[in-house]
């Protein structure tokens, strides 16, 4: 029989990851030619494209400045405006942030605390000019904010804006950050004692204050260009006796203004400030982490912006590194545009989680298709069996009737659990994200054995299924279980599966 002799029957292709559902733009994107019609200063940036639709010249930076402004205040009642040169935000893309952090808010994975219906309270790091973040959240969702910055351009256009707002104007503090010429004396509101950070000069010249590490259990890398010099970020910034909701930011993405500048097909401006940083986002976030690890309970969840997925495998293991109780992320997308979503805290959850998300069952399956042609059910049985004896887990193959008889004990299944963490290269985002918190609270509940049953199925050609059958019935156990079957299946899709060819849209 060929081997695509199934070829016909399509496979459901992964839907990418949407717009929030909160989003405005969610069911109707933007129209520009009711917006051209509405505001004659749009009208000139619009023209109509050969399948005659409206569009705009996305590399001109007046033309999505122009668009910015007339959304905010078509849809949102906002005046704004920003000058020449500044970061120019995307409404629908900050939009969808401010919804994933109402999302995490509303959750009921902490107990409540803002039971007396007081004002949800927000930190902007880098607010900048546009000061989008703070502008968004007061009108959309009533949130009072601090929104932090240092130039001075930026801080006059933040405040500006928000004064150009008076009907939320109560709500935004903007909050200058000293540049570092000073030396800084940081009191740590846990433990009473100062932590000092001496003011050197950066890798540009320009003198910014390099907070020395206060409390952290890991190092940046040792390559100094790799490390963050620049101003505070939370620490020195925020005040002993605040008390937040969350923080959010819009890091700077990039290392060097020539690797910012790469992308030729738009133009949102941006400073050097706002863009870059010595190590880029990395070095950035890290120093967040660093700074949360100190701070803890201030904020209730600390979130930010990642540009590059790549990045989100070390920041969650250095989140791990700290004691956090929770990791959470998420994909933002706005056209061909991809940006992540990394939220973590330090608060106790309110229950165990493995009993509210995790599925209790005790036969769970899942399928292998697209096989590579070299490889029968009896390499993924010899596989199944090292995949969990490679942990110290007792197996015992049958290889008459395809299965695998496991017993693996607490440290067994916390090194499964581990070792496949560290070694399949796992999706971070939309619904292939695992949700960290479930697998901190599975690796806590108490398990003497775990004894469960694998079994390999030929289906098709080319096809699998593996079906696990556990041999205790109880719900905790069932959460562990349901996690060691995922960590199964991705290393055998890893290993024996061939790889889907994605195109590219141009």
């Amino acid at each position: 029989m060929p081997w695509n002799s199934n070829s016909n029957r399509k496979r459901k292709r992964k839907e990418r990851p949407k717009i929030h559902p909160k989003n405005k733009y969610s069911d109707c994107p933007p129209d520009f030619a009711l917006l051209a019609s509405l505001y004659p200063s749009f009208q000139p940036f619009v023209f109509y494209s050969r399948n005659g639709r409206p569009a705009i010249d996305w590399t001109d930076f007046n033309a999505t400045r122009e668009l910015t402004r007339v959304l905010l205040l078509h849809d949102h009642g906002l005046n704004w405006w920003i000058p020449d040169g500044q970061l120019c935000p995307t409404v629908p893309n900050r939009s969808n942030y401010i919804h994933w952090i109402d999302d995490l808010l509303s959750s009921d994975i902490f107990p409540k605390t803002n039971t007396k219906g007081e004002n949800v309270r927000g930190f902007d790091i880098g607010t900048g000019a546009n000061c989008i973040y703070p502008l968004l959240g007061a009108s959309l969702l009533g949130w009072s904010f601090v929104g932090s910055d240092m130039t001075d351009v930026a801080l006059e256009w933040a405040e500006r804006n928000v004064k150009d707002n008076p009907q939320i104007s109560e709500l935004i503090e903007i909050r200058r950050v000293k540049s570092g010429d000073d030396n800084l004396s940081v009191e740590d509101p846990h433990d009473g004692k100062s932590s000092y950070c001496e003011s050197k000069e950066d890798l540009t010249q320009n003198a910014d204050t390099e907070g020395k590490p206060l409390s952290s259990s890991f190092d940046l890398p040792a390559d100094v260009d790799k490390r963050y010099h620049g101003s505070p970020i939370l620490l020195g910034v925020v005040r002993d006796d605040e008390k937040f909701d969350f923080c959010m930011c819009n890091p700077p993405f990039f290392e060097t203004i020539e690797e910012a500048g790469l992308n030729p097909k738009t133009s949102c401006g941006g400073t050097p400030e706002e863009m870059v940083c010595p190590g880029g986002e990395k070095a950035f976030i890290t120093h967040i982490i660093e700074d949360s690890s100190i701070l803890k309970h201030t904020f209730r969840w600390y979130t930010t912006m990642v540009g590059r997925k790549v990045n989100l495998k070390f920041l969650i293991s250095k989140l791990w590194e700290v004691g956090v109780t929770i990791v959470k992320t998420t994909e933002f997308v706005q056209g061909q545009t991809c940006r992540w979503g990394l939220a973590w805290s330090f608060v106790p959850p309110a229950r165990k989680i493995s009993s509210l998300h995790v599925a209790e069952k005790n036969n769970l399956s899942f399928m292998l298709e697209g096989l590579q042609r070299q490889f029968s059910a009896i390499h993924i049985l010899e596989s199944i069996g090292s995949f969990f004896s490679t942990s110290g887990a007792s197996c015992n193959l049958n290889a008459s009737p395809f299965t695998v008889d496991i017993t693996a004990s607490h440290d067994h299944y916390k090194a499964i659990i581990k070792n496949e963490e560290n070694h399949c290269d796992r999706a971070v985002s939309g619904e292939d994200v695992q949700d960290t918190s479930i697998i901190s609270s599975c690796l806590n509940v108490p398990i003497k054995n775990l004894c469960f049953k694998i079994s390999v199925f030929q289906q098709t050609p080319g096809t699998l299924l593996v079906r696990g059958s556990l041999k205790q019935a109880d719900s905790q156990v069932s959460g562990a279980f349901s996690l060691i079957l995922q960590r199964l299946e991705e290393s055998l899709k890893h290993k024996f599966c061939r790889k889907k060819t994605t195109v590219n849209p141009s």
